[in-house]
């Protein structure tokens, strides 16, 4: 939280917390008055297509800021490989040593060596992260975060509740404020990963979710497959994109709230952009402390203007669906200010009918736009002066318009100008001067004295003693009055300081130029300048102390790969992820060694309908537990990849009996479920699945929570599996490693539930009237990959990849790299599907463990021709090969 200094009767706020993808957009945020600036170095940052800053530009950064009480907050928020290691520890090093405030972590690997090794760096737990349960905020805790940057698909009741049952912990809760929203949950999105290899987990999203699709839905043969595809007719076409999120107009009830912290979103966005969204939530949140906010409609429509593409108060507001949604345009709309009345061909005039009271101005930039799809989109600059009418104006259009199309400005002439100001004239309030109290001698033999005190932001004060190699001299007819001199120290011009009180030691009888006295001032801030620098970074012995403590840690080098991890004395298994309670009776008798069922869960948030009517889902997992115990094999409840803490509040009580009555496994995606399962039951066994991104081996070896088995990311290659493997067994107690090696890999989830675009869902009943679509249902792109969608109980959408994983003839390569479990994703297919594809990897797992040569490949490559034929869209083998593109 954020005291504001100029006056004392002012209510706490929470942080405003600006980006910077550039320096130019750094020095906006200060101008425009970030309480913090978060940024990102060229290496190991979310946003690799920023400009970002070299590590000369971050030291500077941190410097600048400091002197005006500003925070900066570094990213270090991609997965990292265990190659890449040792370079992030001596980055993260460096980062302290400068004295950045705080690091963004995703990797829980780095966040946990960070932990140990560096101890004195501040953590904060980025939003990749994906935590969105009290159990996520607890265990951020445990793991050394000190603030967590919430899940944006959290409501404010929700945000609130989570700080309530965590204000022991002292962690701080940071929410999105404005700017960009993505579609899937952050940190669970693999789609720009499996179309183009580009992984948002390492920087590199190319947004998908912004492309256009078609909505198709067809019927589903034995195995699930889809066919007789048919278009869904829609509206619009970008069905994956949201607007824009803005919580201007809410701010008194975010102030309100126990958020420590608002984030505007936009590292990619331009300096001019980080200056008007800054200053605007800068200039509302100090009204609303003084007690005279209202609502501004100019702040309004210069929100608009920066960019948008429609806004929207996000999941945190209550907004959801066709609320939150902009699925007409995936770019910036500009501000609508009339509508196309007629259009005079002769003179190329267009009549425009006001909609805001608003009008263009020559410069500024036009979009005219519908209302069909026969005339093109007209963007323009206006070069000459709109025509006042009756209720609008008239423009000279450069080619035809439709009557009823509509009229934006998009860029304006007079909105760059108050840019201009802000950055070159930053309000004096915005770049607030640390208050400094002077204590000033003047010396027997005319020098000066000055014992300071440098009031900091954090409440800290820091003393700067000061002795003048400068004179006075005894005054001969004119002397310099104690006033005189007073005014001439209190001077802090170009300096971060403001003279808070002054209490001055002269006699009144010696003299010096005005050259003098501002010498003896400018050294005497100069030397606080620089004090406060130093006392904004750790300690040199401190910092020599973790460097030596670096040295000692064992990480691998990039060019030391290790040997092989030796998992011969254990037998490959088998497992199955299945949804339905048929899937497990097949998967036990088709010769699978470990069920991982996940059930449909009817929420309690919603209506919906369940896909196993008339089964509780106590009795469901209980009749699941009899088929595993009677055919032997290994039954674990894989939990949904997200769950916030109203679905958790149903489902722990369920655990707990169940494991009363022999249930003893589960599985999570998420820490801070296991978190919660754990605090409820301490003896049960957890299995991990991919949705926890382990990367590296840190991340395994210093999980905080343990896990018996561990799912790897999709997203490593076999070398990079290879090395992890060996790296944590060499560590010691490493889990089992399993690794998916079939089905149609979930790309994205969502709050958004797509299957309403197809079916009308009615959920304000009080019985179970809602209602799935029946057969397939597909997001066809441009290219013609179809994605399949499933809704789940949530009315949360899971997208599938266009194609199938399959590596059923790279077992043998799996197996090598230190994999003792593979597992099927059978997961929103029937029966047969589950049967075909157990006994196909059934054979070739025994094959891999037994078979050599070209015989064993022979085989595999066989089984891998039947898998071809019940598979979705044809196979890939994901990144197992090759990698991921960097």
């Amino acid at each position: 939280m954020t005291v504001l200094p100029r006056n004392s009767t002012r209510q706490l706020l929470p942080e405003l917390l600006a980006p910077a993808g550039s320096p130019e957009a750094f020095h906006a945020a200060m101008a425009a008055g970030a309480d913090a600036i978060y940024l990102s170095g060229k290496r190991f940052g979310a946003r690799k297509y920023a400009a970002n800053f070299s590590d000369k530009e971050i030291e500077e950064a941190v410097t600048s800021a400091h002197s005006h009480g500003i925070r900066v907050y570094v990213t270090v928020n991609t997965l990292v490989h265990d190659r890449e290691l040792a370079g992030v520890m001596e980055y993260l090093v460096w980062l302290y040593a400068i004295g950045v405030d705080a690091v963004l972590v995703q990797d829980t690997g780095i966040a946990a060596l960070a932990r140990e090794y560096l101890p004195g760096l501040t953590l904060h737990a980025s939003t990749q992260l994906t935590i969105q349960t009290s159990g996520g905020v607890r265990w951020a805790h445990e793991q050394g975060f000190s603030r967590v940057v919430l899940a944006r698909e959290l409501s404010l009741e929700e945000v609130c509740r989570i700080a309530e049952e965590t204000k022991d912990t002292g962690v701080g809760l940071e929410v999105f404020a404005h700017g960009a929203l993505c579609y899937s949950y952050s940190g669970q999105c693999l789609l720009s990963s499996a179309i183009g290899g580009r992984s948002g987990n390492r920087g590199m999203c190319a947004q998908p979710c912004r492309k256009p699709y078609s909505l198709v839905r067809g019927e589903t043969d034995e195995y699930g497959r889809p066919g007789r595809l048919s278009p869904v007719p829609q509206k619009n076409r970008y069905l994956l994109s949201p607007k824009d999120l803005c919580t201007y107009s809410h701010l008194p009830e975010l102030v309100r709230s126990p958020v420590a912290s608002l984030k505007i979103e936009g590292r990619m966005k331009s300096p001019e952009y980080v200056a008007i969204v800054v200053s605007t939530y800068r200039q509302a949140l100090d009204a609303i402390a003084a007690g005279t906010w209202q609502e501004s409609p100019e702040a309004t429509r210069d929100l608009l203007l920066a960019f948008n593409r429609g806004f929207t108060g996000g999941y945190l507001l209550g907004d959801r669906y066709e609320k939150l949604m902009g699925r007409d345009a995936p770019d910036n709309r500009g501000l609508l200010v009339g509508v196309v009345e007629q259009y005079d061909r002769n003179i190329s005039v267009a009549k425009i009918r006001s909609v805001i009271p608003v009008q263009p101005v020559t410069g500024d930039g036009m979009l005219i736009t519908g209302p069909g799809k026969i005339d093109p989109d007209r963007g323009f600059a206006l070069n000459s002066p709109p025509r006042k009418t009756g209720n609008g104006f008239t423009l000279a259009v450069p080619g035809t318009v439709a009557a009823g199309a509509s009229v934006y400005i998009t860029s304006s002439r007079d909105l760059d100008a108050k840019v201009r100001r802000i950055i070159a004239k930053p309000d004096p309030g915005h770049l607030r001067p640390i208050p400094v109290c002077l204590d000033v001698t003047v010396l027997p033999d005319g020098s000066f004295q000055i014992v300071g005190t440098i009031l900091r932001q954090n409440g800290a004060s820091l003393p700067v003693s000061f002795r003048s190699r400068q004179h006075m001299e005894p005054a001969r007819t004119h002397p310099i009055s104690c006033e005189q001199l007073e005014q001439q120290l209190k001077r802090t011009g170009g300096t971060p300081f403001t003279v808070r009180h002054i209490q001055l030691h002269y006699d009144g009888t010696m003299f010096a130029p005005v050259a003098v006295l501002n010498d003896v001032r400018r050294e005497f801030f100069q030397l606080a300048k620089e004090q406060l620098e130093v006392a904004s970074r750790p300690l040199p012995e401190d910092v020599y102390q973790v460097r030596q403590r670096l040295r000692t840690m064992p990480l691998p080098s990039p060019l030391v790969i290790p040997a092989r991890p030796d998992v011969t004395s254990s037998r490959f298994r088998l497992s199955v992820y299945t949804d339905s309670l048929e899937g497990v009776q097949i998967a036990a008798v088709s010769g699978a060694d470990t069920i991982c069922y996940e059930p449909f869960l009817p929420s309690g948030r919603h209506q919906c309908t369940e896909r196993e009517p008339g089964t509780s889902l106590r009795s469901r997992i209980l009749a699941a537990m009899d088929a595993c115990r009677d055919a032997g094999v290994t039954l674990v409840w894989k939990f949904p990849r997200i769950a916030h803490d109203s679905s958790l509040d149903a489902l722990i009580p369920e655990v707990v009996f169940l494991h009363g009555n022999g249930l003893k496994e589960c599985m999570v995606e998420n820490p801070g479920i296991a978190h919660a399962l754990l605090s409820a039951v301490p003896s049960l066994t957890l299995h991990g699945s991919i949705g926890l991104n382990i990367f590296n081996h840190a991340a395994v070896t210093r999980a905080g929570i343990s896990y018996t088995l561990l799912t790897l990311s999709p997203e490593l290659s076999c070398e990079e599996i290879r090395i992890l493997t060996g790296l944590a067994m060499a560590h010691g107690n490493a889990p089992v490693f399993s690794l998916i090696v079939q089905g149609s890999s979930e790309a994205m989830i969502t709050e958004d539930c797509i299957s309403r675009l197809a079916v009308p869902c009615r959920r304000n009943g009080t019985g179970n009237e809602g209602k799935f679509p029946s057969g397939f249902l597909g997001l066809q792109d441009e290219t013609g990959r179809v994605f399949p969608l499933i809704t789940d109980g949530d009315c949360r959408t899971h997208i599938s990849n266009a194609s199938e994983l399959c590596l059923i003839d790279l077992l043998p390569a799996i197996w090598d790299a230190g994999i003792a479990e593979v597992a099927i994703d059978a997961r929103h297919r029937p029966p047969s599907y589950t049967a075909r594809m157990v006994t196909l990897y059934r054979e070739a797992v025994e094959i891999t463990g037994n078979g050599t040569g070209q015989s064993r490949e022979a085989v595999l490559n066989r089984l891998k021709e039947q898998v071809k034929e019940i598979a979705i869209g044809g196979i890939t083998t994901g990144h197992f090969i090759r990698g991921l593109r960097e």
